[in-house]
Protein backbone atom coordinates (compact mmCIF):
# COMPACT_ATOMS: atom_id res chain seq x y z
CA UNK A 1 0.00 0.00 0.00
CA UNK A 2 1.11 3.58 -0.46
CA UNK A 3 2.36 5.04 2.77
CA UNK A 4 2.18 8.57 4.11
CA UNK A 5 4.04 9.49 7.24
CA UNK A 6 2.04 11.34 9.85
CA UNK A 7 3.19 10.52 13.35
CA UNK A 8 4.41 7.10 12.08
CA UNK A 9 0.89 6.12 10.89
CA UNK A 10 0.28 4.59 7.45
CA UNK A 11 -2.55 5.48 5.12
CA UNK A 12 -4.02 2.06 4.30
CA UNK A 13 -6.94 3.45 2.30
CA UNK A 14 -4.83 5.08 -0.36
CA UNK A 15 -4.62 2.41 -3.05
CA UNK A 16 -8.19 1.38 -2.41
CA UNK A 17 -9.15 4.59 -4.19
CA UNK A 18 -5.92 4.72 -6.22
CA UNK A 19 -4.15 7.30 -4.17
CA UNK A 20 -7.19 9.55 -3.87
CA UNK A 21 -6.27 10.19 -0.23
CA UNK A 22 -9.74 11.32 0.71
CA UNK A 23 -9.63 9.16 3.86
CA UNK A 24 -5.90 9.34 4.56
CA UNK A 25 -4.35 10.40 7.81
CA UNK A 26 -1.71 12.47 6.05
CA UNK A 27 -2.80 16.05 5.54
CA UNK A 28 -1.77 19.30 4.00
CA UNK A 29 0.56 21.55 5.98
CA UNK A 30 -1.63 23.53 8.38
CA UNK A 31 -3.15 26.66 6.91
CA UNK A 32 -2.89 30.04 8.62
CA UNK A 33 -5.82 31.78 10.32
CA UNK A 34 -8.45 33.14 7.95
CA UNK A 35 -8.18 36.60 6.44
CA UNK A 36 -11.25 37.64 8.41
CA UNK A 37 -9.44 36.93 11.68
CA UNK A 38 -6.08 38.45 10.82
CA UNK A 39 -6.60 40.73 7.82
CA UNK A 40 -4.97 40.15 4.47
CA UNK A 41 -1.46 41.55 4.11
CA UNK A 42 -0.30 42.76 0.71
CA UNK A 43 1.67 40.44 -1.55
CA UNK A 44 5.45 40.82 -1.46
CA UNK A 45 7.06 41.86 -4.73
CA UNK A 46 8.15 39.00 -7.03
CA UNK A 47 8.08 36.36 -4.33
CA UNK A 48 6.08 33.11 -4.18
CA UNK A 49 8.55 31.35 -1.90
CA UNK A 50 7.45 29.21 1.01
CA UNK A 51 5.19 26.23 1.66
CA UNK A 52 1.69 26.34 0.14
CA UNK A 53 -1.22 24.12 1.17
CA UNK A 54 -4.10 22.93 -0.99
CA UNK A 55 -6.48 20.01 -1.61
CA UNK A 56 -5.42 16.44 -2.44
CA UNK A 57 -7.46 16.63 -5.64
CA UNK A 58 -7.76 20.10 -7.16
CA UNK A 59 -10.89 20.87 -9.17
CA UNK A 60 -10.49 20.12 -12.86
CA UNK A 61 -11.83 22.77 -15.21
CA UNK A 62 -13.35 22.65 -18.68
CA UNK A 63 -13.90 19.35 -20.58
CA UNK A 64 -10.89 18.28 -22.61
CA UNK A 65 -11.39 18.98 -26.36
CA UNK A 66 -9.85 15.77 -27.77
CA UNK A 67 -8.58 15.20 -31.27
CA UNK A 68 -9.45 11.75 -32.68
CA UNK A 69 -6.03 10.45 -31.60
CA UNK A 70 -6.41 12.07 -28.18
CA UNK A 71 -9.81 10.44 -27.73
CA UNK A 72 -8.35 7.06 -28.71
CA UNK A 73 -5.56 7.37 -26.15
CA UNK A 74 -7.96 8.60 -23.48
CA UNK A 75 -10.26 5.64 -24.09
CA UNK A 76 -7.30 3.28 -23.62
CA UNK A 77 -6.48 4.75 -20.20
CA UNK A 78 -8.43 3.10 -17.40
CA UNK A 79 -8.68 5.55 -14.54
CA UNK A 80 -10.33 4.96 -11.16
CA UNK A 81 -11.88 8.43 -11.23
CA UNK A 82 -14.22 10.19 -13.62
CA UNK A 83 -17.04 9.21 -15.97
CA UNK A 84 -15.42 5.95 -17.10
CA UNK A 85 -13.90 4.88 -13.79
CA UNK A 86 -12.97 1.23 -13.27
CA UNK A 87 -12.06 -0.81 -10.22
CA UNK A 88 -8.46 -0.53 -9.03
CA UNK A 89 -7.67 -4.07 -10.17
CA UNK A 90 -8.74 -3.20 -13.72
CA UNK A 91 -6.90 0.12 -13.92
CA UNK A 92 -3.73 0.77 -15.91
CA UNK A 93 -2.89 3.96 -14.03
CA UNK A 94 0.93 4.24 -13.82
CA UNK A 95 0.61 5.11 -10.14
CA UNK A 96 -0.50 1.57 -9.29
CA UNK A 97 3.18 0.60 -9.19
CA UNK A 98 4.32 4.05 -8.02
CA UNK A 99 5.63 5.33 -11.35
CA UNK A 100 6.50 9.03 -11.14
CA UNK A 101 3.60 11.45 -11.32
CA UNK A 102 5.49 13.44 -13.90
CA UNK A 103 4.29 16.77 -15.21
CA UNK A 104 1.62 18.14 -15.49
CA UNK A 105 0.03 15.54 -13.21
CA UNK A 106 2.15 16.76 -10.31
CA UNK A 107 0.28 20.09 -10.62
CA UNK A 108 -3.14 18.43 -10.94
CA UNK A 109 -3.00 15.71 -8.30
CA UNK A 110 -1.92 15.44 -4.65
CA UNK A 111 -1.43 19.19 -4.31
CA UNK A 112 -1.82 19.28 -0.54
CA UNK A 113 1.72 20.62 -0.10
CA UNK A 114 4.50 22.18 -2.21
CA UNK A 115 7.22 24.76 -1.69
CA UNK A 116 9.03 27.30 -3.86
CA UNK A 117 12.61 28.41 -3.29
CA UNK A 118 14.01 31.31 -5.34
CA UNK A 119 17.69 31.50 -6.33
CA UNK A 120 19.36 33.95 -8.73
CA UNK A 121 19.34 31.47 -11.65
CA UNK A 122 16.31 29.29 -10.99
CA UNK A 123 13.25 28.70 -8.86
CA UNK A 124 13.02 25.24 -7.31
CA UNK A 125 9.66 23.64 -6.60
CA UNK A 126 9.64 20.97 -3.88
CA UNK A 127 6.68 18.59 -4.07
CA UNK A 128 5.43 16.85 -0.94
CA UNK A 129 4.03 13.86 -2.81
CA UNK A 130 6.85 11.42 -3.63
CA UNK A 131 9.40 13.95 -2.32
CA UNK A 132 10.59 15.19 -5.71
CA UNK A 133 11.58 18.59 -7.07
CA UNK A 134 11.46 20.64 -10.27
CA UNK A 135 14.02 23.12 -11.59
CA UNK A 136 12.44 26.19 -13.21
CA UNK A 137 15.20 28.17 -14.87
CA UNK A 138 14.96 31.96 -14.67
CA UNK A 139 18.35 32.87 -16.14
CA UNK A 140 16.92 33.75 -19.57
CA UNK A 141 17.59 30.44 -21.32
CA UNK A 142 14.99 29.27 -23.86
CA UNK A 143 13.15 25.98 -23.71
CA UNK A 144 15.13 23.24 -25.50
CA UNK A 145 13.95 22.62 -29.09
CA UNK A 146 13.23 19.22 -30.61
CA UNK A 147 13.10 17.23 -27.37
CA UNK A 148 12.95 13.55 -28.29
CA UNK A 149 14.09 14.26 -31.85
CA UNK A 150 16.58 12.27 -33.88
CA UNK A 151 19.33 14.88 -33.93
CA UNK A 152 22.51 14.16 -32.01
CA UNK A 153 21.85 17.32 -29.97
CA UNK A 154 18.21 16.50 -29.17
CA UNK A 155 17.48 16.02 -25.49
CA UNK A 156 15.50 13.06 -24.14
CA UNK A 157 11.98 13.56 -22.77
CA UNK A 158 11.79 13.65 -18.97
CA UNK A 159 9.03 12.83 -16.52
CA UNK A 160 8.93 16.44 -15.34
CA UNK A 161 10.06 17.98 -18.61
CA UNK A 162 12.11 21.15 -19.03
CA UNK A 163 10.85 24.38 -17.47
CA UNK A 164 11.66 28.08 -17.67
CA UNK A 165 10.04 30.86 -15.67
CA UNK A 166 9.61 34.63 -15.78
CA UNK A 167 7.82 37.36 -13.87
CA UNK A 168 4.97 38.80 -15.92
CA UNK A 169 4.51 41.50 -13.30
CA UNK A 170 5.31 41.95 -9.61
CA UNK A 171 2.83 39.29 -8.47
CA UNK A 172 2.54 36.79 -11.36
CA UNK A 173 5.15 34.11 -12.04
CA UNK A 174 4.69 32.28 -15.37
CA UNK A 175 6.26 28.86 -16.03
CA UNK A 176 6.48 27.22 -19.48
CA UNK A 177 7.27 23.51 -19.74
CA UNK A 178 7.95 21.16 -22.64
CA UNK A 179 9.64 17.81 -23.29
CA UNK A 180 7.53 15.73 -20.90
CA UNK A 181 7.37 11.94 -21.01
CA UNK A 182 4.07 11.00 -22.66
CA UNK A 183 3.76 7.89 -20.47
CA UNK A 184 2.52 10.15 -17.67
CA UNK A 185 -1.14 11.14 -17.48
CA UNK A 186 -2.37 14.72 -17.37
CA UNK A 187 -4.73 14.14 -14.45
CA UNK A 188 -6.58 11.56 -12.35
CA UNK A 189 -9.24 11.13 -15.08
CA UNK A 190 -6.58 9.57 -17.32
CA UNK A 191 -6.33 12.32 -19.91
CA UNK A 192 -3.21 11.84 -22.04
CA UNK A 193 -0.68 14.19 -23.60
CA UNK A 194 1.86 13.84 -26.38
CA UNK A 195 5.58 14.50 -26.31
CA UNK A 196 4.89 17.72 -28.25
CA UNK A 197 2.70 19.21 -25.50
CA UNK A 198 3.49 22.57 -23.93
CA UNK A 199 2.21 23.63 -20.55
CA UNK A 200 1.80 27.04 -18.95
CA UNK A 201 1.49 27.55 -15.21
CA UNK A 202 0.49 30.95 -13.83
CA UNK A 203 1.16 31.60 -10.14
CA UNK A 204 -0.46 34.83 -8.95
CA UNK A 205 0.33 36.01 -5.41
CA UNK A 206 -2.99 37.54 -4.42
CA UNK A 207 -1.74 38.67 -1.04
CA UNK A 208 0.68 37.47 1.63
CA UNK A 209 -1.39 34.37 2.37
CA UNK A 210 -2.97 33.29 -0.93
CA UNK A 211 -1.62 31.97 -4.24
CA UNK A 212 -3.82 31.45 -7.32
CA UNK A 213 -2.66 28.79 -9.80
CA UNK A 214 -3.86 28.11 -13.35
CA UNK A 215 -2.56 25.41 -15.71
CA UNK A 216 -3.14 25.61 -19.48
CA UNK A 217 -2.33 22.77 -21.89
CA UNK A 218 -1.43 23.28 -25.55
CA UNK A 219 -1.07 19.97 -27.41
CA UNK A 220 -2.31 19.93 -31.04
CA UNK A 221 -1.69 16.18 -31.25
CA UNK A 222 -4.08 15.44 -28.40
CA UNK A 223 -6.40 18.46 -28.10
CA UNK A 224 -8.09 20.63 -30.72
CA UNK A 225 -7.23 23.85 -28.88
CA UNK A 226 -5.46 25.03 -25.74
CA UNK A 227 -7.56 24.43 -22.64
CA UNK A 228 -7.38 25.35 -18.97
CA UNK A 229 -6.96 22.14 -17.01
CA UNK A 230 -6.98 23.63 -13.51
CA UNK A 231 -7.61 26.78 -11.51
CA UNK A 232 -7.04 26.51 -7.79
CA UNK A 233 -6.24 28.72 -4.80
CA UNK A 234 -3.59 27.73 -2.25
CA UNK A 235 -2.87 29.20 1.17
CA UNK A 236 0.49 29.83 2.74
CA UNK A 237 1.04 27.16 5.38
CA UNK A 238 1.35 28.26 8.99
CA UNK A 239 3.94 25.54 9.58
CA UNK A 240 6.53 26.03 6.85
CA UNK A 241 7.44 22.35 6.61
CA UNK A 242 6.49 19.60 4.15
CA UNK A 243 5.49 16.14 5.33
CA UNK A 244 6.83 12.85 4.03
CA UNK A 245 4.28 11.41 1.61
CA UNK A 246 5.68 8.46 -0.34
CA UNK A 247 4.43 5.86 -2.77
CA UNK A 248 6.35 2.67 -1.90
CA UNK A 249 6.52 0.26 -4.90
CA UNK A 250 6.86 -2.95 -2.88
CA UNK A 251 3.86 -2.08 -0.73
CA UNK A 252 1.80 -0.93 -3.72
CA UNK A 253 2.41 -4.20 -5.57
CA UNK A 254 1.65 -6.25 -2.46
CA UNK A 255 -1.63 -4.41 -1.99
CA UNK A 256 -2.57 -4.89 -5.65
CA UNK A 257 -1.83 -8.63 -5.53
CA UNK A 258 -3.51 -9.34 -2.19
CA UNK A 259 -6.51 -6.98 -2.31
CA UNK A 260 -7.17 -5.21 -5.61
CA UNK A 261 -6.53 -8.05 -8.06
CA UNK A 262 -8.60 -10.68 -6.20
CA UNK A 263 -11.47 -8.20 -5.82
CA UNK A 264 -11.47 -7.61 -9.58
CA UNK A 265 -10.62 -11.21 -10.57
CA UNK A 266 -7.54 -10.16 -12.57
CA UNK A 267 -4.02 -11.68 -12.62
CA UNK A 268 -1.48 -10.47 -10.08
CA UNK A 269 1.42 -8.29 -11.17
Amino acid sequence: MTRFRRGSRACAAVLTTLLSCGACTASAPSAPPSEESQGAASAPRRDISGVWAGPPLPTLQEPAPFTPLGQERYDANKATWGPKAVALGESNDPLITCDPLGFPRSALYETRGFEFIHTPAKTVQLLQYQRVWREIWTDGRPLPPDVGGESATSLDPRWFGYSVGRWEDDTTFVVDTTGTNERSWVDYFGRPHSAEARFEERYRRVDAGMLEVAVTITDPVTYTRPYVAMKQSFVRAEKQELEEQLCVPSEAIEYFNTVAAPASDVPSK
